[in-house]
């Protein structure tokens, strides 16, 4: 029987994270290399994903980048079999790039619902599909780990947020993971899904100006937004051995908002 250190160990792992050169998903990629896995990072601009990926080698873990805009299908298949050029193979998933767009549902603009959808939806089937079928359906084992949202989980209080497709797209997500878990686990793959609360990023930069941090924070049991550290567990658990029997299910690292 293993212990516990074993059980969360990636040592030997290899995993891609998607939207990994900043924020929620460096900092997931960090803690999937600091367990010992070999990750590729990707993202849209390439001068970012090298700061990231000197980032990451500053800490011991070994990473590559390859700049990719996944939201277009004809880049995915070349992103995904470059990736297992890299890796040889692709044990984890993680589905973290995506977008907002913040504006009053009666005047949401059509371009806007579709730059959302597509990145956030679309790009997540696109890349689950051909990891599936290029490495984990074929070597019987996958760990799969998207981040949907609390935002996929209900609706923004009034006089807040105006964020209908973001919070459509993470829905979509939370039923994508349930719905593929069913589908995969006869292939020995996991399918989950982490649904952040507020940590501040690039992304909520703009929430963070027009609310601010104490008074985002005060909605929280824990009276406290979420930081560099507090989605490490949560995607080590999926994409180990720890959380082998866990699947279909959406975590939320939200400081207990949704809870109340």
């Amino acid at each position: 029987m293993r212990t516990t250190q074993q059980l969360f160990s990636l040592q030997g792992k290899t995993a891609i994270v998607t939207g990994g050169s900043r924020g929620l998903g460096l900092q997931m990629a960090e803690a999937l290399g600091e367990q010992g896995a070999r990750v590729v990072i990707s993202s849209r601009k390439q001068e970012e994903l090298d700061e990231a990926v000197a980032h990451l080698a500053a800490r011991g873990i070994d990473a590559s980048s390859i700049a990719a805009d996944l939201a277009d299908e004809t880049q995915v298949q070349a992103f995904v079999q470059e990736a297992m050029q890299r890796l040889g193979h692709i044990d984890i998933l993680v589905n973290n790039a995506g977008a907002s767009w913040g504006a009053p549902a009666e005047d949401y603009p059509l371009d806007a619902w579709d730059k959302v959808m597509d990145l956030n939806v679309r790009s997540i089937f696109l890349v689950t599909q051909a990891v599936g079928k290029l490495s984990m359906i074929p070597r019987g084992y996958g760990r799969i780990i998207s981040i949907s949202s609390i935002a996929g989980l209900a609706g923004n209080p009034p006089g807040t947020m105006q964020t209908i497709a973001y919070n459509t797209s993470k829905g979509a997500v939370v039923n994508f993971t349930r719905a593929l878990a069913g589908e995969w686990g006869r292939f020995g793959i996991t399918v989950n899904s982490i649904a952040p609360g507020f940590f501040p990023s690039k992304m909520t930069k703009g929430v963070l100006a027009a609310f601010g941090a104490e008074n985002l924070a005060k909605d929280a049991p824990l009276n406290r937004l979420g930081d560099d550290e507090d989605l490490k567990g949560a995607v080590v658990l999926f994409a180990s051995d720890a959380g082998k029997h866990i699947t279909g299910q959406t975590l939320a690292v939200d400081g207990g908002v949704s809870a109340v």
